[in-house]
């Protein structure tokens, strides 16, 4: 994928004014929520520009409230833009910077060597998007529950690890909105490692029984709703009954190539895809892909944990 610097305020199609989302397409999407005492501005982009565009979005009402940003998690198209808030590099417009909130997690996996060598990497391909990125990490750090009091809106910061172990959700109870970040997509979250699979299905299930009105999502169209939190929860349980009658029948993983694994254990990824129209957007080359990786370590999580 190549990048952008583009950022695009999306038409509200019927969620609370309070909260807007941007989108640098066709990558992510984040948000901020506009209450009586805060400009909440969830996740920061891929860099110092990006960070400026939705910044830019934010002016009317900078002058009467005090900017905090969150980091749903730090993976470099959610929070290569902090450097926007915090240190030397900090926006003039907020020359004692900004807070930026994140899981203890977060500020660990920002000074991983892997992180580094992303931006390694990311810079020599495109120096032109990610030359002038600092890692910087989160300056607020919390390990549990975490609440904003905005005065009219109250947002609760809600660890929700699995497709990382960094991830936060926000949640708005006043108006029953929900800004899930990565803890689910479409068509579904990844988790890392297996190990990882039940901490994350263990994060939708939390995040479903909120019962939100509105739900958003950092790489999910807007019009997804909540019912993208229950199709993600049928899929991964859709995948577990599949895969573990596969291993019942003896079929062994490690013998089957990709592109014959979905049919060696019964789980072709139309077979588990909803037929509603925010599914047909996918791209089902790409989704298929991403499934042949979520059997397989479906399959090695049930290994390892019979």
């Amino acid at each position: 994928m190549r990048h952008t610097n583009r950022v695009d305020l999306l038409p509200n199609r019927g969620w609370d004014a309070r909260i807007l989302v941007f989108a640098n397409s066709p990558l992510v999407q984040v948000f901020a929520v506009i209450t009586d005492r805060y400009v909440v501005l969830v996740d920061t982009l891929i860099n110092p520009a990006t960070a400026q565009a939705a910044l830019d979005h934010l002016t009317a009402w900078l002058p009467t409230r005090v900017l905090l940003v969150v980091n749903t998690h730090a993976d470099y198209d959610h929070a290569w833009g902090n450097q926007l808030f915090a240190g030397s590099a900090a926006v003039a417009g907020c020359p004692l910077g900004a807070p930026i909130i994140g899981h203890h997690r977060c500020a660990v996996e920002f000074a991983a060597p892997a992180t580094a060598a992303r931006l390694a990497e990311f810079r020599a391909r495109e120096p032109h998007i990610f030359g002038d990125v600092i890692l910087t990490p989160p300056t607020v750090l919390f390990d549990d529950t975490l609440t904003i009091d905005g005065g009219d809106l109250t947002l609760e910061l809600i660890p929700t690890p699995g497709h990382t172990p960094d991830h936060v959700s926000v949640w708005i109870p006043e108006i029953g909105a929900l800004l899930a970040g990565d803890a689910a997509e479409l068509p579904f979250p990844f988790a890392s490692q297996p190990a990882d699979l039940p901490v994350m299905r263990g994060s939708l299930a939390r995040l479903a029984a909120l019962a939100p009105s509105t739900a958003l999502y950092c790489h999910a169209p807007v019009e997804c709703g909540p019912q993208l939190l229950r199709d993600n929860l049928a899929y991964f349980d859709a995948l577990e009954e599949k895969c573990r009658d596969a291993l019942a029948r003896g079929v062994e993983p490690d013998a089957v190539p990709d592109e014959a694994l979905p049919d060696a254990v019964g789980c072709r990824y139309a077979d588990v895809t909803p037929h509603t129209p925010s599914w047909q957007t996918v791209d089902v080359d790409a989704a298929a892909q991403g499934h042949v990786r979520q059997l397989r370590m479906m399959l090695a999580w049930l290994t390892r944990s019979a």
